[in-house]
């Protein structure tokens, strides 16, 4: 047998090496993967369009997973305690601090640092996104609250449908001439027995004059903050003078927006969902926006929404971010967001060729940059539950006028609920 030169040895012995190698790498550098994606279904359109998108254009591919809305947070909880999380997940933004304080999202502070678009970012999901000085998702999509106004009765009521109110004094006095329009008319809407819905367009009211419902590192209750009796007040004063319909004391958010598809109330808070849901279902109503105001002038909004991040755990973290970064990029933020009429969540992006075809989607987009968001590992608790605080406080204040009582008792919950995780 024919011995091998040498050179042909170290050439064996390279290729041997080589083999080995390539064997031992992580499959993600050799092959393409399948980012398993969880969602909740209410985001079912947009998550499947940008899933599909992605993986008609990219190797590692995108395999959603969607999850009934009231089922999601108890099953992505349970799936990433139990070792078995998916690799990407999209969230609302008022969970993040507290997935992110029981050590169940995966830091991204550096590579979100490398993210040249990074400081334009909605800064109420990077916010609610930080807990302990580490970031732990990014934006994902947005919403924020406005004031939605209906121009026809405006104008039938002697007002200028330009000129949408500015403060609450406005916003009364258009509500009585509206209101003196006739018996089936109302100036205000509210869903009365709606806590999220108040939390997304009453806190605005408060923030916008100044006051608010935590203190600044949200430790404390502040409920005790003039601006919140101000504004119990005034919901109490139209509902006291018949400027709302009764069946906002009942409702619990069924009709939070279809009340206003009647074209008999002049003014609601809503957010940039209702722009295409009125263009698309009810194109007689002619409909403004403009931000939610505070009592004496000032503007604010509840910034909504969900984030993306990656569960601790996850199988494929870089190849996840990869995803998110694209997200976050101008080509499928304007190509599949703003053309589609939803919120680019990146603030240098609000003012775009396709919301100039409808400046109220620029007026919404500059409502999320300066959106605000309670940022509570208890926030479920607080402000969403149907039986908590929030909204017992609303309800005994401007349905029974028992203004004082109401916040003394919401001032309490709140202080024993927070102190739970403080302890």
């Amino acid at each position: 047998m024919k011995r091998l030169s040498r050179h042909a040895r170290v050439v064996a012995v390279l290729a041997i090496l080589l083999a080995t190698l390539a064997l031992s790498l992580p499959s993600s550098a050799q092959e393409p993967v399948t980012i398993a994606f969880w969602s909740r279904d209410s985001a079912a359109a947009l998550v499947q369009s940008l899933a599909d998108a992605w993986n008609a254009s990219h190797d590692n591919q995108i395999e959603v997973t969607l999850i009934p809305a009231a089922e999601y947070i108890t099953k992505l909880g349970t799936a990433i305690a139990a070792g078995e999380p998916p690799d990407l997940l999209a969230i609302d933004l008022i969970y993040v601090p507290q997935f992110a304080a029981a050590g169940q999202l995966t830091e991204i502070s550096e590579l979100a640092a490398g993210l040249p678009f990074f400081d334009t970012l909605s800064p109420s999901h990077i916010r609610l996104a930080t807990y302990e000085d580490g970031l732990y998702a990014l934006p994902f999509n947005a919403e924020a609250s406005v004031l939605l106004y209906n121009k026809d009765l405006f104008r039938q009521a002697g007002l200028d449908p330009e000129q949408p109110p500015t403060n609450w004094q406005e916003i009364y006095d258009a509500a009585v001439a509206i209101s003196a329009l006739g018996e089936d008319i109302d100036g205000f809407y509210f869903s009365g027995a709606c806590a999220g819905c108040n939390a997304f367009t009453f806190l605005p009211l408060i923030w916008a004059s100044g006051g608010d419902v935590l203190n600044e590192d949200a430790t404390e209750a502040t409920l005790t903050d003039p601006m919140v009796k101000a504004a119990l007040e005034f919901y109490h004063q139209m509902w006291t003078e018949g400027l709302m319909p009764e069946t906002a004391l009942v409702d619990a958010g069924a009709e939070f927006l279809s009340a206003f598809f009647s074209g008999k109330i002049g003014m609601m808070g809503s957010g940039a969902f209702s722009i295409s849901t009125l263009k698309n279902e009810h194109p007689e109503i002619d409909f403004g926006i403009t931000f939610l105001p505070g009592k004496e002038g000032g503007v604010s909004s509840f910034a909504g929404g969900d984030s993306i991040g990656i569960p601790a755990g996850s199988k494929y973290p870089e190849e996840a971010f990869e995803f998110i970064e694209w997200v976050l990029s101008d080509e499928v933020q304007l190509e599949m967001f703003a053309r589609t009429a939803s919120l680019p969540v990146r603030t240098d992006l609000a003012e775009n060729k396709y919301f100039e075809e409808d400046p109220r989607l620029t007026t919404n987009a500059q409502a999320m940059a300066l959106g605000r968001t309670p940022y509570s590992l208890v926030y479920n608790q607080l402000f969403n539950d149907s039986n908590g605080p929030w909204l017992a406080m609303i309800q005994q204040a401007v349905f029974d006028g028992q203004i004082d009582e109401a916040i003394a008792y919401a001032q309490q919950q709140f202080t024993e609920i927070m102190a739970q995780v403080q302890d």
